[in-house]
Formats: C-alpha cells, structure tokens, sequence
C-alpha cells in the first residue's frame, strides 16, 4: 500500500504538477514596445560586502526609458551607503527605525516606495547583480502580454561543495511547491514570486493594498504574489540575466536560510508541519527504501518512483551546471531540508527564532 502510495505521487507530480521539473520559462533578452519611468528599490541592511557591483550593475542598465535606482540604507552599521558610490540615478535614502508590525525588508521597501514617483517599481535585493539587458527584458515581459507582475528566480550562488549539492536542490523544491506553470495561469490560485527581482505596476500595488496589506510577511514575496494576483496576472520565471552573489560556503550557511522562515512557510501550524514531514517521508524515502529492501511489487513501484523523481531533477542540475550524478543524493538532500524545517518549528516554540541582520525572525511575539 505505501510503496503504491508513494508511486502514484510521483505519477501525479510528474505528469500533472504544471511540470515543475522543466525548470521554465526564462525571459530571453528583449527590447519592449515603450519604455515608461522605472524606479528600482533596493532595501539593504549591512551589505558591504556585495552593493557596490550591485549598484553598479544597475546603474548600468542599457534602458532607453529613464530610470533611477533608490537605495534605502536600512540602519547599516558597515558603511553600505557610502560604498554604494553616489550617481544622478542613484538616490539614498536614510531609513527610520523600523516601525511597530512591520517586517524589517517591508519597512525598508515601503519608505523606498515613497520616495518613489514612477509608474512601474522594481523591488530588488543588495546581493543580485545584473546583466545590462536584465530591466529591459522585465518590463518587455510586463508590457507583453500585459501582467501586473513579473518576478525571477535569478541564479543562485553555486560554487562550494554544500551549494552545489544543496541550493539546486532549493530551486527544485520551490518549483514543486509553487510550478512556475501554475503561477503563470490566471485561472488558477497559486501565487508565488522571488523576492530577489519583483517587477510591479504601482497602479497594481495601490489596488492591492499597498506594502502595509503585507507588512508583517516575512515571506514577502510569495505573500505580495498572492494579493496581486487576486486582481491580475503574474509571471514567474527562472533569469538567466541576473545572478545572486551572496555566498553559503558551509552547511551551517544554508541550513541557517531555511530555518529562518521554514516554519514560518507553514503558517506555524504544527498539524501542517507533521503533514510536511508525513508527505516528505512519502515522497522522498519510501521509493528508495523500497528498491533496497523491497521485493515483487513493492521493488517494482520503488523502482518507478525513484525513477521519475531523479529523473525529474535532471532539468534543475542541467541549470547550475551540475552532474547528473547528484539526483541520487535527492533522498539525502530531502531530509536535510526536512530537519532543517523541524528545527525552524523547534526554534519557534522555544522562543530562540532565527536572527538575520541584528534581526529576530520566527519566535512568538518577534
């Protein structure tokens, strides 16, 4: 009954998931129809290491629309402002103490926003450098055909041993969660964007809400998705234009990214924390302990099941560059992430939530 279980998931996922496997769509280069005002915000809070070539890269951009760039030095301590450089597209803004109910990234882009006079708003990360076709290649998509949002799963950093065993394996399970697919189909409900590159109409966030509809999300992106998508279309695709310079050299790096907001994912419920656990052993560890200790049928649907999930990475591996090979650590993989979401809850109870930037996140009352 389990093993079958477990095969007709993978059945399902393979072929009728919005074939989230294919690691698609990506925007090619392209210049738009028009090029109405842009403003980019960038929200940045310590982040000496990467601005200077991010701020450079955008101030680069080959738009033919005017555009400026808006950074709001979120309380920095190392200098950030100051080795953003200064331009005449490039604004600094001076953040204010975070106000009360709001998530730190939210307040930083909100006061980014009103400073902000254009049509159309960029919301980007301190740690994504851009090719110089990358904005007009978003604000083509934008304007053709006509979407509210368009937002990028850019290229994460995948040089050490633990990224490229584990960050391709961040990419493949957030298409699972969310299949690009779906997003971008206005008759279904499912919402999600990357934070790192949000392309949005300002007609579109009045409509929504504004950023105070959201300001406690820490999951920001997939919650300003879902709202704009309740009155318009959205795009989500994978960028080949713009690259995450941010670095996780150890383990401990990238187990400390998911612990961060994985409980957070799960609304702090613990009734869909043991689903996730129940769903990820079904999916994940079944299949292979089926194929070593498994005989007749039970082998047989192991086997296929083993198949179509390693089979189904492929794509994703392909993307970084990575061997083949590495979708037969998937099982590995799944419980890393597995373990690392049960601490994000451990954490929460006992009141001890992850901290980023001098910041508490995912502990009751943070």
């Amino acid at each position: 009954m389990i093993a079958t279980l477990a095969l007709l998931i993978w059945l399902y996922l393979f072929f009728l998931h919005g074939k989230f496997w294919e690691s698609t769509p990506e925007l090619p280069p392209a210049t738009p129809p028009e090029f109405p005002d842009v403003d980019i915000v960038i929200p940045a809070r310590d982040e000496a290491g990467t601005i200077a070539p991010v701020i450079a890269s955008l101030l680069a951009q080959d738009y033919a629309g005017n555009f400026r760039v808006i950074l709001v030095d979120d309380n920095s301590t190392d200098g950030t402002a100051q080795l953003a450089g200064t331009h005449l597209k490039l604004t600094i803004v001076t953040g204010k103490p975070k106000a009360p109910g709001w998530s730190g990234k939210l307040w930083a882009l909100q006061q980014g926003v009103e400073a902000s006079t254009a049509p159309i708003l960029l919301f980007a990360d301190a740690d994504i450098t851009h090719d110089s076709r990358h904005l007009s290649s978003l604000v083509t998509r934008l304007l053709t055909p006509r979407a509210d949002m368009v937002s990028e799963m850019v290229r994460l950093n995948c040089t050490s041993l633990p990224e490229r065993f584990l960050i391709p394996a961040f990419v493949y399970f957030f298409q699972m969660l969310y299949p690009f697919a779906l997003v971008n189909n206005p008759l279904k409900s499912t919402a999600a964007a990357a934070g790192g590159t949000v392309l949005i109409r300002r007609e579109a966030l009045d409509r929504l809400g504004g950023l105070e509809k959201i300001k406690s999300a820490l999951i920001d992106d997939v919650s300003l998705a879902t709202e704009a998508k309740k009155f318009g279309p959205i795009f989500l695709g994978h960028s080949g234009l713009a690259t995450s310079i941010r670095p996780y050299p150890q383990v401990a790096d990238i187990w400390n990214m998911i612990t961060r907001t994985a409980f957070t994912q799960l609304n702090y419920s613990a009734l869909i924390l043991a689903g996730t656990v129940l769903g990820l052993t079904l999916v994940w560890l079944v299949a292979p302990l089926e194929v070593i200790h498994g005989h007749g049928w039970h082998f047989l649907a192991g086997l296929a099941a083993s198949v179509l999930a390693i089979v189904s990475y492929f794509p994703t591996l392909k993307r970084y560059n990575q061997p083949k090979l590495f979708a037969l650590a998937l099982p590995f993989i799944a419980v890393f992430y597995m373990a690392a979401t049960i601490t994000s809850a451990v954490n929460y109870w006992r009141g001890t939530g992850a901290k980023w930037k001098s910041r508490a996140y995912g502990g009751p009352g943070a």
